[in-house]
């Protein structure tokens, strides 16, 4: 499968963006997703999973209450909702699929996940 992150950008504190991750070249709805981001400097780390059904949702501490992720299987993107952002978001974020065949549950690692796409920046200033 390959994956395509789109709608990062310029947003200012407090501000929201929606990013998109469209995939193509196999079912999608047989792929768990993780959003990650990798700041400059630092090292990639979890923000938020769904599952291939969108029954289970899990999120890092410092995103919960904040971002909230979605699906829609019939056209095959996962979405990435991000409100009140804060100048600390600020990164590139990559969406990752992970075949539910190979899924072993440590989904806030990346190894879980095989497919990557090339990630969206998002900037949010102060």
């Amino acid at each position: 499968v390959q994956l395509q992150a789109s709608g990062g950008g310029l947003v200012q504190a407090g501000g929201s963006l929606r990013l998109s991750c469209a995939a193509s070249g196999r079912t999608f709805s047989i792929y768990n997703v993780g959003w990650f981001r990798q700041a400059p400097g630092k090292e990639r780390e979890f923000v938020a999973f769904i599952s291939w059904n969108g029954g289970a949702l899990y999120y890092s501490d410092s995103v919960k209450g904040r971002f909230t992720t979605s699906r829609d299987n019939a056209k095959n993107t996962v979405f990435l909702q991000m409100n009140s952002l804060k100048p600390e978001d600020t990164a590139v974020y990559y969406c990752a699929a992970s075949p539910l065949r190979s899924y072993s549950g440590s989904y806030y690692r990346t190894t879980e996940y095989s497919y990557w796409g090339q990630g969206t920046q998002v900037t949010v200033s102060s």
